[in-house]
């Protein structure tokens, strides 16, 4: 395909989501199934170009004064990549599966690219009704803050140090262009290609030998705060497919035990293969037989950490995931909060005294993160929160004496795609005194 018919696919398969309102994925793969002529690397740069204009989908639509797939496609082109007028006319010929002409209209729009005086919503890319949650995440920093999570994130992987270490395997990767990770110790970073694609690491000896994981910088920094060390007892509570449960083992260094659960017994189901790839042999994983099952009853009052990943809106993953923004609302916000109080009750049941809990979220508003914790801490003396700076010493040193990642309510601490280059990760730490 030719860049011209990529540039049209992407604007069918955007009306496809607008009309139907439905996932992304989703509709790439239809299109992909009924476009079989298409070859891999043209769904990759379709679903490249899709995603960058949903990245845009606010501030595109502002600059061309309208909120239709090609006018998204074609602002989302000028602002994201940077392209020039002339540079999208000659990608627009109505030739052969080109997108027509320009119009006079939109060469006037994308040669001005005028923003001033779009509300924070708009100019920061974010639905409109998160304007105050979110504000009160960033205050004045709120447009910039959220411009930095509707770029495009970079691959990050976690070395596995039950296995190999970062510079014996940076050489091994070499021919895929790695770099070190801002912070994190034991963490490489990839870049994308022109259309958007990054390298298949699933496919390479390294990656099936388990020397590595793929995993957000800001996700492997969060599970270092949480404390976990050789000889403990921990519990990942929201062990999913046990990303961070692979990461805590390499903390305890294979030592002490770990309990694996998730509410949800089908989100356990790859954590089998990937404890077995990684060379893990301190988890237990425990998955529960039915609703309302407990499969941890017998450690309540036992356990030296629990780790809690909440269940959250995804809000700090827009840069992977931008057009779950789009399909967020209030209603699911207030059963995520739901959620992440009856998790934090449940944790709080299986720690001993003087043990933790440590509470992470992919969330940047403080609904979900500080006053979570505010709440769970009013409803339980017996906890109190470490001072997040205490937390804070256990980061890289690049981040121990950052205190600007500590929340505004002094809870947690929160990175961000500006503050920190990752995702945007919230992580407090409780502690039982009693």
């Amino acid at each position: 395909m030719t860049p011209s018919a990529r540039l049209s696919a992407a604007i069918e398969v955007l009306a496809d989501i607008e009309a139907r309102r439905r996932p992304a994925p989703d509709a790439l793969k239809d299109w992909g199934l009924a476009h079989r002529f298409a070859g891999s690397k043209d769904r990759a740069a379709i679903a490249s170009l899709v995603y960058d204009a949903l990245r845009r989908r606010a501030s595109a639509a502002h600059v061309m004064g309208e909120a239709g797939p090609r006018a998204v496609l074609l602002g989302a082109l000028a602002l994201g990549r940077g392209m020039d007028v002339e540079a999208i006319a000659g990608l627009c010929t109505g030739e052969r599966f080109a997108p027509e002409p320009l119009t006079a209209e939109e060469r006037r729009r994308l040669a001005a690219l005028d923003l001033s005086g779009a509300p924070p919503a708009v100019a920061g890319d974010f639905p409109d009704w998160l304007a105050d949650d979110l504000a009160a995440a960033f205050g004045d920093r709120l447009v910039p803050e959220m411009a930095a999570l509707a770029e495009r994130a970079p691959i990050d992987i976690r070395v596995n140090t039950l296995k190999t270490e970062r510079m014996r395997l940076l050489p091994e990767l070499a021919h895929l262009g790695p770099e070190l990770t801002p912070h994190a110790p034991t963490g490489l970073r990839f870049g994308h290609g022109e259309d958007g694609r990054g390298p298949t690491l699933q496919v390479t000896p390294e990656f099936l030998k388990g020397l590595f994981e793929i995993q957000d910088e800001g996700s492997q920094l969060v599970a270092a705060l949480t404390g976990a060390g050789p000889d403990m007892q921990v519990v990942d509570l929201c062990a999913g497919g046990g990303g961070k449960t692979l990461e805590l083992a390499a903390l305890m260094d294979n030592s002490g035990q770990i309990y694996a659960t998730d509410a949800d017994a089908r989100r356990l189901a790859p954590i089998h293969d990937r404890l077995a790839r990684a060379g893990v042999r301190n988890v237990q994983v425990r998955t529960p037989k039915g609703r309302g099952d407990e499969p941890l009853a017998d450690l309540a009052g036992k356990i030296d950490l629990v780790v809690v990943d909440a269940p959250c809106t995804g809000i700090g993953t827009w840069r992977r995931n931008p057009d779950t923004k789009w399909r967020v609302r209030p209603g699911a916000l207030d059963e995520r909060m739901k959620d992440q109080d009856l998790v934090l009750d449940r944790a709080a049941k299986l720690v001993k005294k003087g043990g933790r809990i440590a509470y992470i979220t992919c969330s940047v508003i403080p609904r979900e993160n500080d006053q979570r914790v505010a709440a769970f801490l009013k409803g339980n003396r017996d906890f109190t929160a470490v001072d997040p700076r205490e937390v804070l010493a256990l980061a890289p040193d690049t981040l121990s004496e950052r205190d600007d990642l500590v929340t505004p309510a002094g809870l947690g601490l929160q990175l961000s795609p500006l503050r920190t280059r990752t995702d945007g990760f919230y992580c407090a730490v409780l502690e039982r005194s009693r």
